[in-house]
């Protein structure tokens, strides 16, 4: 089974997306629903995928849920949830008895947003985290690299708790540059409860160039650092049809791991995704 461990879907009549702001993001400026992810996510052989949130609203994990308990494309959900409130446990516990809450596989919040680099280190946010990890749900880190330490420490703090790396952590893909991103990625791989998602990789590309060349030493360092049974692909979907299609980002990922053996590509596309989310 083929697995698309990130995407995201709106509706900007439900709901702004606030962070989809100047020329370059224009594109993204209008709706993106399952009736169009649906029909490329099955060209490209993929059966599942995992809904991702995208703005930190209350609002938006029960409408996710309630998409996912629709149809047979999403398998899981990863939510986000305040993770300072005091009663963070309760909010879980009630997400779940809601309409498609079997589908809520983990926790994510915008830490890239966050002014404090070490913001996953605050003991409310600690707190939080431990009850993720008490719900047996796993936590997205959506980061800079400037904030891989402070990931690091966490991971190291919550070894009860699979943290999910996306998109590499955003290394700086555009400059060429692998430093201190790839030293502190490896750092975060040394944890035995750490995933990585293969994903967003053609957004933080040169845009004159955007070849698969230029993407390999990022995607080498992650596969020498957590190996394919860590690694899972996303698409990154519709963020990605900023760079390239859906069928494209697929083929990238493809090529990129060409190098390995068939049951470690079905551990990195679905084997990886199906067993860290539970799907």
């Amino acid at each position: 089974m083929r697995v698309d461990a990130h995407h995201h879907v709106w509706d900007l009549s439900v709901r702004d997306q606030d962070w989809i702001t100047g020329p370059e993001l224009q594109p993204l400026r209008r709706d993106f629903g399952l009736a169009d992810l649906a029909p490329q996510a099955r060209a490209a052989g993929v059966d599942r995928t995992v809904l991702v949130q995208t703005i930190t609203v209350p609002e938006e994990t029960p409408e996710f849920l309630a998409l996912a308990a629709q149809g047979e494309l999403i398998a899981g959900v990863v939510g986000w949830t305040d993770l300072t409130r005091p009663d963070v446990a309760d909010e879980l516990a009630r997400l779940r008895e809601l309409p498609g809450g079997r589908h809520l596989k983990g926790i994510r919040h915008q830490v890239q947003g966050e002014p404090d680099p070490e913001w996953l280190l605050r003991a409310d946010v600690r707190n939080g985290l431990a009850a993720v990890a008490e719900a047996g749900l796993v936590y997205d880190l959506v980061v800079l690299p400037h904030q891989l330490p402070a990931c690091v420490r966490a991971a190291a703090g919550h070894p009860g708790l699979t943290f999910v790396l996306d998109h590499l952590g955003k290394p700086p893909i555009a400059t060429g540059v692998l430093q201190p991103w790839a030293t502190a990625v490896r750092a975060l791989a040394a944890l035995p409860n750490t995933v990585c998602k293969l994903s967003g990789m053609v957004t933080e590309a040169d845009p004159a160039k955007r070849t698969v060349d230029e993407l390999r030493p990022y995607a080498d360092t992650v596969l020498d650092a957590f190996g394919p049974g860590r690694l899972m692909f996303g698409s990154d979907w519709p963020v990605c049809t900023l760079a390239a299609s859906y069928g494209q980002v697929v083929e990238v990922a493809e090529e990129l791991t060409r190098g390995l053996g068939a049951e470690e590509r079905a551990e990195l596309f679905g084997g990886t995704a199906t067993r860290v989310y539970r799907l």
